[in-house]
């Protein structure tokens, strides 16, 4: 007689089912144990009000205004986003030529959003910041030498008026900012 086959057949029928039970639980405790992982990777370099009190002066951020995207809207943001915007309403602050947006975007599909901040002033891109950034690869796009790619950018058809150095590894996630950098731009015109 098998050893193995012996011990189980001598476990009592409570221990079994216990046992079985706890197989039967594995994939669902390896999920959860993934989902932990992907929360480890989130890395939030700053907060939505830090960095609306970081683009105007201090003290004097601007009460939120609404951005409404009726179908037409929609449809101008979606020839520059690549894609629907996820929202009819979108709060951005304005006070002193300059407007501030933050919103979310995903460098693969299946990923989890991105969360960016831009700030607008005379058409071009003042300020560029990664405020939570959830994906596993590609977090360069945070980093200030990258960043600053996108400082005076102009809106070029449904693009930018100038080349962004890609990063090896990161190429979704640069386009990423890109598309979001010149749907910003569109938003200030949009809102104004």
């Amino acid at each position: 007689m098998d050893t193995e086959f012996a011990s189980s057949a001598a476990m009592p029928v409570a221990g079994r089912r216990s046992l079985l039970r706890l197989l039967a639980s594995l994939p669902l405790l390896l999920t959860q144990a993934r989902r932990a992982e992907a929360f480890d990777v989130y890395t939030t370099y700053q907060t939505a009000d830090a960095f609306v009190a970081e683009a105007f002066a201090p003290g004097a951020a601007p009460a939120p205004q609404t951005l409404m995207l009726d179908a037409a809207r929609q449809a101008q943001v979606a020839s520059v986003f690549g894609k629907p915007f996820p929202q009819a309403r979108l709060r951005y602050w304005r006070a002193a030529g300059r407007s501030a947006w933050i919103f979310d975007d995903v460098g693969k599909d299946g990923y989890v959003p991105t969360t960016c901040g831009f700030v607008v002033t005379a058409g071009s891109i003042e300020h560029a910041r990664v405020l939570i950034y959830r994906e596993s690869r590609g977090q360069q796009v945070a980093e200030p030498s990258f960043l600053k790619q996108l400082i005076g950018a102009h809106a070029a058809g449904a693009g930018l008026d100038r080349n962004v150095d890609n990063i090896s590894g990161a190429t979704l996630s640069v386009k990423m900012m890109q598309r979001m950098a010149r749907t910003a731009l569109l938003f200030d015109t949009l809102a104004s």
